[in-house]
């Protein structure tokens, strides 16, 4: 084992200064199932009480009608984010019904041990709503609805484009020094996520917290987990089992080859892929044996929102627009940081520690070089990412870089230690302690490894006696907190606005379909 190069390695340029990082944006979309009382997972209906699922801004469903989706706007300050998140929790918890309450972890609830007992997301009779239940119905038949039970945290950031104004001016490539910003913008953003792809070892071993799984969700699958404590399943040194291989996994995306060397070639691989029928989905059929669909298509992908991966380029699409045609027409506008357990310990699933690193670590991909990722160290970071998964904290765990060997923590505390100077301009710039404090937090995760989420949880659900009591007694902490959390009269009316208001859109959605979704669906075929 070596000991990573100097830490004085400087990635703060001399030139940038708090002005050029002044208006970030961030938004947090938070997910977590319905409970209900025993345990299990909710078998009710999203509650009308809280608007539609289809068309609602703020509250929805991902794969599951029990899997419930928060959504904050872009918020200019970590904490204005946070709260805004807290007003949406405590809002969903006041229309909960029959005593339900949020699971707390990324790994879900209690399961049957029938995959029909997870009730796919329903969006009404729209075709729009159709096709999207048709998506989640495909996504069971591929790989089981288990999978799809998973929750995660998304955390989506964007730089000013002054900033890159500045960066562009820096240039000594005249070749990029000729781009229009929106151009070199997508340019830097790529080069960030290639980058935060090559540090995700390092997120998931900070703020990894899925080291364990209830043993129903093992059910019918070959796995090499252990038992923890009866009824609960774990790897001794794991950090986060969901981005590991019983976590989102997909093998046909495996062979996509889609990379983000630049924005047209990720585009075009990802287009490639919603169009190339793939042999083990084609033998699944298209439709059953009464002719109703069973997936929109038997293509390695259904629509480009199936491939999964840690990071992504997104765009706000306009009227009629996919993610790609967003991208393509106008460039990357933000990243979403997709590499995120639900903080079990956090009322809302995400603190300010997690959010001031995270936002760290984008500065830091964002200012360092980022060459080509090609398809050698593609397979050696994948190769740290699962050394990191299923036992980040043994005492051995090693990160493989530049064809040197180093121990887990060294290489941790080296990024760290290289992040300190952003996260004091990030500080000066906001006039907070909020960065350099998160990465205090960080620091005290590498020096005492018994000190990062993962390890805190596998002793609390030793403590509790198995991941649901763990799970209960969390719940119900938050459930109190969500109680006492104060709403101005203002929120109040705002969110039973936005209810009312997303019920009369899905109306309107039902009314305008003026084909049937037969047609609709042979039309997307």
């Amino acid at each position: 084992m070596s000991q990573p190069e100097s830490t004085s390695l400087n990635v703060l340029p001399t030139w940038v200064e708090s002005s050029l990082i002044k208006g970030m944006l961030r938004g947090i979309e938070r997910e977590s199932l319905r409970m209900q009382s025993d345990g299990f997972l909710s078998q009710a209906a999203h509650p009308r009480a809280l608007g539609s699922a289809l068309t609602h801004p703020h509250i929805t469903t991902d794969y599951s009608e029990a899997l419930m989706e928060f959504i904050t706007p872009p918020q200019d300050s970590i904490k204005k984010a946070l709260d805004y998140l807290s007003d949406i929790h405590a809002i969903v918890h006041r229309h909960l019904e029959n005593d339900e309450k949020l699971w707390p972890l990324s790994m879900p609830c209690m399961l049957d041990s029938s995959d029909d007992s997870i009730p796919l997301a329903q969006y009404g009779s729209s075709n729009i709503g159709l096709f999207k239940t048709l998506y989640r119905h495909g996504l069971g038949v591929r790989y089981g609805r288990r999978m799809q039970t998973i929750s995660g945290v998304h955390y989506n950031l964007s730089f000013p484009d002054h900033l890159f104004e500045a960066l562009q001016q820096q240039e000594q490539d005249e070749s990029l020094k000729a781009l229009s910003l929106q151009d070199y913008r997508s340019h830097r953003y790529m080069g960030l996520i290639r980058n935060f792809i090559r540090l995700t070892p390092l997120v998931m071993f900070l703020i990894g917290a899925s080291p364990a799984v209830c043993q129903c969700f093992m059910t019918g699958r070959d796995h090499f987990l252990l038992p923890l404590v009866k009824g609960t399943l774990y790897s001794p040194y794991a950090t986060a089992l969901r981005m590991g291989r019983f976590g989102y996994q997909n093998s046909a995306q495996k062979q996509l080859g889609i990379h983000y060397n630049n924005l047209q070639d990720y585009l075009d691989g990802l287009q490639k892929a919603v169009k190339t029928p793939y042999e083990p989905f084609s033998r699944l059929g298209l439709d059953d044996a009464n002719g109703q669909p069973i997936q929109i298509n038997d293509h390695v992908l259904q629509i480009e929102n199936e491939y999964y991966s840690l990071v992504r380029p997104k765009q706000v699409p306009q009227a009629g627009e996919t993610p790609s045609q967003a991208l393509e027409n106008r460039g990357i506008a933000y990243i979403e940081l997709r590499a995120v357990d639900v903080n079990p310990y956090s009322p809302t699933g995400i603190n300010e520690d997690t959010a001031g690193f995270l936002e760290v670590l984008a500065l830091y991909c964002l200012l360092q070089d980022s060459p080509a990722l090609l398809g050698d160290e593609q397979d050696l970071i994948e190769q740290n990412q699962a050394e990191v998964v299923n036992r980040g904290r043994a005492p051995n765990a090693a990160i493989i870089e530049n064809g040197q060997s180093y121990l887990i923590e060294d290489w941790c505390g080296m990024h760290l230690q290289r992040m300190l100077p952003l996260a004091k301009l990030l500080d000066s710039t906001y006039d907070i302690t909020v960065y350099t404090d998160a990465l205090k937090t960080m620091m005290l995760r590498v020096d005492e490894v018994d000190a990062t989420l993962s390890a805190l949880v596998v002793g609390d659900i030793r403590k509790q006696g198995g991941m649901w009591h763990f799970g209960q007694h969390l719940a119900q902490q938050h459930s109190l907190v969500y109680e006492e959390h104060q709403l101005s009269p203002e929120t109040l009316a705002y969110f039973e606005e936005m209810s009312q208001k997303s019920l009369q859109q899905q109306q309107q959605l039902e009314q305008d379909s003026s084909i049937s979704f037969a047609d609709y669906l042979a039309q997307y075929r």
